[in-house]
């Protein structure tokens, strides 16, 4: 379906739709099966899916390349990694999603690979780690960062990667393909947690990667294919489907969520209970630290306030319609520079004055 000139909003609606047919559904059916008739490319239901084909081109035409739908999150991030040679060189953010820094200490561990932690805002720092002997395989970005909210200056450290021959891996779960678009600049990969804004409803596990149509994207796209395949790193076909519904709202979610986190953040600044809150100016995540008081410190004054919220859920996850709110350090695999009073907060899409009450 043609889609250049439309609005990404618009593509977000339109896209990955049945023809317009007489007598054909407005939404792409389920296909549930595990096999296929014989005589056609499809033979075996672990290989492809017509519904993972519609949710791939949607969120594909929104990131502007070709998708491959994943069981998670992680398992599109794992299947990204696992094209780098063994013992290779991968630079990463020192604050980013814990399943990514969980993988790569396990892998780091058996020798797999070589990690390099950096502050990914911090350019000279990527560039230096990149460059430094044995050069990197795969830098791997987050912008904003999970949780600390952290910006990259992606097409200045996309650069120094190809530079010296790396790969560039970017998970754009907290911005979304309406806010960034790193293929634009010049990243290899995209990925998402399409569990969390994609899907939006908290009710899915759901991953996906984004290769440019390019030769050589299109070389890699056929290598995240075979590994999916042979790996069998593949989601049910009703989990893809949820995830389709859920990404028409991304829009307006977004747009609601968005305007709901920075009249939040700006609010909070000016707290008495607050003692830092970082937000990039953008988006629908909030990180916030409180102060200790009445006798508490501050770890124990954050667990207070996710105890006593009454709408807000206290949940670790994010990107859904409802609010949540979490103290990252609670979890032993968070690193230990995140503050242990942090909360991260994602906004969802309720009134703001019920949300800031």
């Amino acid at each position: 379906m043609a889609s250049k000139q439309w609005s990404l909003d618009t593509q977000a609606v339109a896209l990955g739709r049945p023809a317009h047919t007489a007598g054909a559904p407005v939404n792409e059916p389920i296909t549930m099966t595990s096999t296929y008739q014989a005589g056609s490319d499809l033979t075996y239901a672990r290989v492809g899916n017509p519904t993972w084909d519609a949710f791939e081109e949607a969120v594909g035409g929104l990131e502007g390349g070709r998708a491959l739908a994943f069981a998670s999150g992680l398992a599109a991030i794992s299947a990204v990694i696992a094209q780098v040679p063994h013992g290779a060189v991968v630079v990463t953010p020192h604050h980013a999603y814990s399943g990514t820094t969980g993988l790569l200490a396990d892998l780091a561990d058996s020798g797999a690979v070589v990690v390099r932690n950096v502050d990914i805002s911090d350019t000279d720092e990527v560039r230096e780690a990149l460059a430094q002997e044995p050069t990197a395989s795969l830098l791997i970005a987050e912008s904003p960062t999970n949780p600390m909210l952290e910006v990259a200056d992606l097409p200045a450290v996309i650069e120094a990667a190809h530079e010296v021959g790396a790969r560039v891996m970017v998970d754009n779960t907290f911005a979304t393909p309406l806010l960034q678009h790193p293929l634009d600049d010049g990243a290899d990969v995209v990925v998402h947690s399409a569990t969390k804004a994609i899907s939006g409803h908290s009710d899915v596990i759901l991953g996906v990667t984004i290769t440019p149509d390019t030769e050589a994207g299109r070389a890699l796209g056929e290598r995240l294919h075979t590994h999916r395949t042979s790996r069998g790193a593949i989601p049910g076909p009703m989990e893809v489907w949820l995830g389709l519904r859920g990404l028409r709202t991304l829009a307006v979610r977004i747009e609601r969520s968005g305007a709901n986190a920075a009249t939040l953040a700006q609010r909070l600044r000016e707290h008495t209970g607050v003692s830092a809150v970082r937000y990039p100016g953008w988006g629908s995540i909030v990180a916030i630290e409180i102060l200790g008081r009445d006798g508490l410190s501050g770890a124990d004054a954050a667990d207070a306030v996710c105890g006593r919220c009454e709408l807000w859920t206290h949940s670790t996850s994010l990107g859904g319609v409802e609010s949540q709110i979490e103290r990252r350090r609670r979890h032993t695999a968070e690193v230990a520079s995140v503050p242990d009073n942090l909360l991260r907060l994602s906004v969802g899409i309720e009134n703001l004055d019920d949300l800031w009450a």
